[in-house]
């Protein structure tokens, strides 16, 4: 048989105890982030009492991801987006009395960030109207950019917004910034967060 000096066996076994501890750390402090998507799409919804005929005005309650509802109110070409167990809670969340001042639209897909199989914040491209770059016909062009909204425990509130024309990662970015900040962001408190590039979207959303 072969020795093994008393020195070296401590230091092998300080190592395996090491090893040890932190294999059974590292699962418990990591996690796996995700996304999954769903639609807005009005075929997809539900829509709350009659389309206005005075100016547009129209509410629509989509399929969330994990039991919540996607809230879309519209009213004179403007839309706000919110998320909660129910319509009625949805209306009641910070993000629901939040109005941009252009004209603005909002895509059909919405991302959700999921982090152990539980979502805690949702991504959507908006349209913001730039009233001072027309097209050739006379009408605002739209610019693109993404919202990043947490999602309960807690408010749901704008977190951060990125420039959609400005960032050619825009997407990278708005999941970066749900990852590190939707969770502990604070509604009414800390200030919508402008990531990456600040461009004309951006700007006109932040007036």
């Amino acid at each position: 048989m072969k020795f093994v000096p008393y020195r070296r066996l401590a230091g092998l076994a300080a190592m395996a105890l090491f090893s040890a501890v932190a294999g059974l750390a590292a699962p418990a402090n990591a996690q796996t982030f995700s996304s999954s998507y769903t639609s807005t799409a009005p075929k997809d919804c539900r829509t709350i009492g009659k389309p206005s005929d005075v100016d547009g005005s129209v509410t629509r309650v989509c399929p969330g991801k994990s039991g919540p509802v996607v809230l879309i109110s519209e009213d004179d070409l403007r839309e706000i987006v919110s998320v909660g167990r129910s319509r009625m809670a949805a209306a009641k969340e910070p993000a629901a009395e939040l109005w941009f001042g252009p004209f603005n639209s909002t895509a059909h897909t919405v991302e959700w960030r999921v982090a152990d199989g539980k979502p805690f914040a949702i991504i959507q491209r908006w349209l913001i109207a730039d009233n001072g770059d027309l097209d050739k016909n006379g009408r605002p062009t739209s610019k693109p950019m993404l919202a990043v909204t947490r999602l309960p425990p807690g408010p749901v509130c704008h977190v951060a917004y990125i420039d959609g024309q400005a960032n050619r990662n825009a997407n990278e970015l708005a999941r970066q910034a749900a990852d590190e900040f939707a969770r502990d962001f604070k509604c009414g408190k800390d200030e919508v967060k402008v990531v990456g590039e600040k461009g004309a979207a951006v700007s006109l959303a932040k007036r």
